[in-house]
């Protein structure tokens, strides 16, 4: 049977690969407190006593924001952290699979970034994801690095959850209209993940290490902030509740907040596709689903 440790079973997408993953195989899921990231040596005896053939990463530290006054913590998850289970990963022979961001590119193409587009992040977290790239590619072994964006869910506090309650407090909201990525809805990142290990079989990590590199994994599409809102609102289940009437664009410039967000970054998936031969919905249907779920 395929032994899986999941680390970060509490997160929106761990969550969702718990249940993804559940006819895989045999599932040891961690997360704090019987994990502490910022303490990224206490993972080793853990990892070595789960002895997974499997292990999947859906720990990060998300706060955009306040990684630019905590730069450490930011560093010590999505770096240090990322190194020691892509160490202890490549020590036992297991195949490692790691979720990253659009947010290693500055946002200034103009057409959709692929894999070996120049990296440039524009902040901490943006680092710090790219940092935890350069580390697991340096221990080696068996491992995909999944750089994904947009991600949503509406059982935790997201982009998707936030423009509803919005709508219910709000008559007028005013969304960026200059920032465009691919939205990915969590469930489905997790399912294509399940779906990829089938294809992958029993002797995963051979079969991944022979085709192991960065990938690109998102939402099919594309659309800018003010487009996905006015999408989540058209798609609203509960429509009535709503009391917005003015849904206005606005820029980027007009918001003051800590970090700098890449303006565009949309991802082209086509390698993954081509490798896998899988690919995520548009971002219209995954959403469609995610509100009548």
């Amino acid at each position: 049977m395929l032994q899986i440790l999941l680390l970060g079973k509490i997160g929106q997408l761990g969550w969702e690969l718990q249940r993804s993953l559940a006819t895989l195989g045999e599932i040891t899921s961690l997360d704090y407190p019987e994990i502490d990231l910022t303490e990224a040596e206490q993972l080793r005896p853990i990892i070595r006593k789960t002895r997974p053939k499997i292990i999947i990463n859906a720990t990060a530290y998300t706060a955009v924001d306040k990684a630019e006054s905590e730069p450490h913590i930011a560093l010590a998850i999505n770096n240090h952290a990322v190194g020691v289970m892509a160490e202890e990963a490549h020590g036992l022979g297991a195949a490692f699979i790691h979720y990253s961001t659009d947010y290693v590119f500055d946002g200034t193409k103009s057409s959709p970034y692929q894999e070996d587009d120049q990296t440039n992040p524009l902040g901490v977290y943006g680092q710090s994801k790219l940092a935890g790239e350069l580390s697991i590619q340096a221990a080696g072994g068996s491992y995909l690095i999944l750089r994904t964006s947009w991600v949503y869910s509406l059982r935790r506090e997201s982009f998707v959850s936030k423009v509803l309650e919005w709508s219910r407090k709000q008559t007028t909201l005013r969304v960026v209209n200059d920032q465009v990525s691919n939205p990915t809805w969590c469930r489905m990142l997790a399912e294509i993940t399940a779906q990829l290990l089938t294809v992958a079989g029993k002797d995963s990590a051979a079969w991944l290490g022979e085709r192991r590199g960065i990938y690109h994994l998102a939402g099919d599409g594309y659309a800018s902030r003010y487009e996905w809102a006015q999408t989540i609102l058209a798609l609203d289940p509960l429509r009535s509740e709503q009391i917005v009437e003015e849904l206005q664009p606005a820029l980027t410039s007009e918001f003051t907040t800590p970090a700098r967000r890449p303006l565009y970054s949309v991802l082209n998936c086509d390698r993954f596709t081509d490798t896998f031969g899988l690919k995520l919905p548009t971002w219209q249907d995954a959403l469609r689903m995610a509100m009548e779920s």
